[in-house]
């Protein structure tokens, strides 16, 4: 349900299996664009869910604190299909104040079909950034990982 984390002398990654249903797709029968950031989300909040950190929890501050994408690249590379399955990675790069930056990558078993890089920033209910507190930094941090976007081109 959450995925899981693997552990490697990069750090940890989050992995994620999901299907891809008819809602998925658009009349192409391909995976409808917005959809991979569908699955994206469920890769970055399973990842935060499975290191403590849960959106509950942030709303128990003063103030109220939320996740927001502050920057985002991505690319589309192949398309999905209806009863597809993907495998969605997912690793956060770093740490500091407000900023938690991440990787992600959508697969299925014979290539890569999305990747994305993208600055997660940490906001007040007012949309203001917040640095991250103290506790959930300290969540998170054990569970940091290097970028596999860029090992690619050391293969």
């Amino acid at each position: 349900m959450f995925g899981s984390f693997e552990k490697d002398a990069h750090g940890t990654r989050h992995v994620l299996h999901a299907p891809v249903h008819y809602e998925d797709t658009d009349f192409s029968g391909f995976v409808y664009h917005a959809n991979y950031l569908k699955f994206a989300e469920r890769g970055r909040s399973n990842f935060l869910n499975l290191a403590g950190v849960t959106h509950q929890q942030l709303l128990k501050y003063e103030p109220q604190l939320a996740f927001v994408i502050a920057h985002m690249e991505m690319d589309f590379m192949a398309p999905g299909r209806v009863e597809d399955l993907l495998l969605v990675e997912t690793v956060f790069t770093g740490l500091r104040g407000a900023r938690l930056e991440a990787e992600q990558r959508i697969s299925r078993s014979d290539a890569t079909l999305w990747e994305s890089q993208m600055v997660v920033a940490m906001v007040d209910l007012d949309g203001r950034p917040r640095r991250m507190p103290k506790d959930i930094a300290a969540q998170i941090t054990p569970h940091l990982g290097a970028s596999f976007l860029n090992r690619k081109a050391e293969k």
